[in-house]
């Protein structure tokens, strides 16, 4: 598992700067009755546990969700694919972040077999309208997939059998992330393409250095909203770690190998 460039003082004081600013993001929200949803898709290892949680540790519990749903019940699996995401969303004055969404049907679902062709077809036609009515009904969408490399995602799946306290993430998907590298990367690509809209555009996060990762997903998050007293200096985004789609989609790197 790479070493972080940034020493560990280093980041401990630009990420509670960068946890100011959510704070007073969050003050408008719940003052002026906002809704924010974030979605933090990406690979397996790729971070999305500690990226929300150097988000939300700061927060209002009150006020902030995060939403990691289980696999559907059989009931759930008669709905309409969207309906119990639905129920997730935020009211007024909330910001939720979805630990995964709806879009483990072009994931995990479609790579491991858990949908039908038909299935997936239809959500890869329908996902894009949907968002495009909520961000319509005035809650403000913004999408996040974290990638890391082959080797790092390796390492990663190795120190969580090491480690007592990181056991509990290994699932039997996990366990098939490397066999089936070629297939998620195929997934990824087609979802990027076909689900990056214009009201609710995709941004990649590079993040094979976690400390990076997590100050400059902040950061891009913090340059996308509107909200008083903002500290403009303190929101330095590295190139080379946010990627925008499909603005930049031919300088992404071959995240693949």
């Amino acid at each position: 598992m790479s070493k972080s460039e940034l020493p560990e003082h280093t980041y401990e004081a630009d990420l509670r700067l960068l946890q100011i600013e959510l704070v007073k993001l969050q003050r408008l929200i719940i003052q002026k009755g906002k809704r924010l949803l974030v979605i933090l898709e990406g690979r397996d290892t790729a971070g999305k546990d500690g990226s929300i949680k150097s988000i939300i540790e700061n927060l209002s519990p009150r006020d902030t969700r995060v939403v990691a749903l289980n696999k559907p019940s059989p009931r759930e699996e008669g709905e309409w694919y969207f309906q119990r995401y639905i129920a997730e969303l935020p009211a007024a004055g909330e910001c939720v972040l979805f630990n995964r969404s709806w879009y483990n049907r072009a994931g995990v679902e479609r790579v491991m077999g858990f949908c039908t062709e038909d299935q997936y077809k239809q959500f890869m036609a329908t996902v894009n309208e949907f968002e495009s009515l909520l961000v319509r009904s005035d809650i403000q969408v913004i999408k996040y997939y974290l990638d890391i490399t082959k080797d790092e995602q390796a390492a990663r799946l190795k120190d969580r059998t090491k480690d007592p306290l990181k056991q509990w993430k290994i699932s039997p998907v996990d366990q098939k992330a490397q066999k089936m590298w070629d297939a998620y990367s195929d997934a990824r690509d087609k979802m990027l393409k076909h689900t990056s809209s214009t009201l609710a555009p995709w941004t990649v996060i590079v993040a094979n250095d976690k400390k990076l990762a997590h100050l400059n997903l902040i950061a891009n998050l913090l340059s996308r909203v509107s909200y008083p007293d903002k500290d403009k200096k303190l929101l330095k985004i590295d190139p080379k770690i946010v990627l925008t789609w499909p603005a930049n989609s031919k300088k992404l790197p071959k995240l693949s190998k």
